[in-house]
């Protein structure tokens, strides 16, 4: 049996030598003066060696205690090694391994976006605890937190991620269970109150398309609501649009962000068909900064109502909106099977807080652009337009 006299009169041998205590348990002496506690044993068919720290930060009273209960777990059944990596493994460690599986193929900026969530919501906050002793009410605090601050969707969107980081843990045998998968978003969250505007249906749309193309009244309010059809812009973005926010040479729309509902600049891909209706209101715009000038005040935009009463005057009052278009886009697309963040980037749904000032408007414009193309060759199809767009 090893005592502290023994211990401290010990000196530093050529070789590394072992100053045994009994049972497995011994300090290693190391020739430049180190003394390591050691504790080896059999865990089925494997030698392993565990760590208790060095002598004197780790007293002899200590490493003595640590031993008993690594001796108390193996009659257990239990493997102290293990049990103490997991102990060791804290939350943020465990979600970094997590990042970087679940981020290879994804895209870069929308991986920067989850990555910085983690960083400055999350892992200030839990990041240090151990991943197995993090409890479900640790999860809520820190998602009502930035609830707090007026972003509720990106606070449902850390506790989907701290989900799969905890699932993560649970599969590699980091945790023994989820307790993420005990909260809903509905269990903690403030439910987001949402204004359901009036839309014709998928079976009802090819109709309005073709009452849309036969309108009789003024041409800029036709063609605003084709433009409507294929952008499904937001009434106000719509028809305060200006002639320098069109990039025609690009096929692209830059709403300033000004203008958005958001305040954060947006980007509209512009199909073909969106192209061609845009060239018909530069015949007929006169020179004019304005796309969509109001026929009283052609210096101001047109109304948000024009759109609304031509509708009515269609024969749709109480069945359909400017804005609901976006949500017959919405819904159609994702029945289409087009990726739900590439509708929502174009629906410019994303909620936005001072931790999101470097929000990237251009992401997934590319396959955006794909999207928008297809919605509106979709459009023309349903329209009954197949001759047209095929010579166009």
């Amino acid at each position: 049996m090893l005592s502290d006299v023994r211990i401290r009169g010990a000196k530093s041998p050529a070789r590394p030598q072992k100053l045994t205590d009994g049972g497995g348990l011994y300090l290693l002496l190391q020739p430049n003066g180190a003394k390591y506690w050691r504790f080896n044993y059999r865990f089925g068919e494997k030698q392993k060696t565990l760590s208790y720290g060095t002598y004197p930060d780790v007293p002899l009273v200590r490493a003595r205690a640590l031993h008993l209960e690594a001796r108390r777990l193996l009659a257990e059944g239990v493997d102290p090694a293990a049990k103490k990596q997991v102990e060791q493994t804290t939350f943020e460690s465990v979600a970094r391994s997590w990042y970087a599986r679940w981020s290879v193929g994804r895209h870069t900026q929308y991986a920067y976006y989850v990555r910085k969530r983690l960083e400055e919501d999350v892992f200030p906050a839990i990041g240090a605890r151990p991943v197995a002793e993090v409890p479900a009410s640790a999860f809520r605090d820190v998602v009502m937190k930035i609830e707090e601050r007026g972003a509720g969707e990106i606070a449902k969107r850390v506790l989907q991620n701290c989900n799969q980081i905890m699932r993560y843990a649970v599969a590699h045998d980091i945790a023994p269970r989820n307790p993420v998968a005990d909260v809903r978003p509905a269990d903690i969250l403030k439910p987001r109150k949402k204004r359901h505007y009036p839309r014709v249906t998928a079976k009802e749309l090819p109709e309005l398309l073709r009452a849309i193309d036969c309108y009789t009244g003024g041409e800029h309010t036709r063609l605003a609501m084709q433009l409507m059809a294929l952008t499904f812009v937001r009434t106000t973005e719509l028809v305060g649009a200006k002639w320098p926010e069109f990039d025609i040479a690009s096929a692209r729309w830059d709403i300033p962000a000004e203008r958005m509902k958001m305040k954060t600049a947006h980007i509209v891909a512009l199909s073909k068909q969106s192209l061609a209706v845009l060239q018909k209101l530069r015949e007929i715009s006169f020179s004019s900064e304005l796309a969509f000038p109001g026929d009283v005040k052609p210096d101001k935009p047109m109304s948000t109502n024009t759109i609304l009463f031509a509708l009515y005057r269609l024969g749709y009052r109480g069945r359909m909106t400017g804005h609901g278009f976006r949500g017959v886009a919405s819904t159609i697309l994702h029945e289409q099977g087009w990726p739900h963040e590439h509708i929502e980037l174009q629906l410019a749904h994303q909620e936005r807080d001072d931790t999101s000032a470097a929000y990237n408007y251009a992401l997934y414009l590319e396959p955006r652009a794909k999207m928008m193309q297809a919605w509106a060759d979709y459009l023309d199809k349903a329209a009954g337009r197949q001759i047209e767009t095929a010579q166009r």
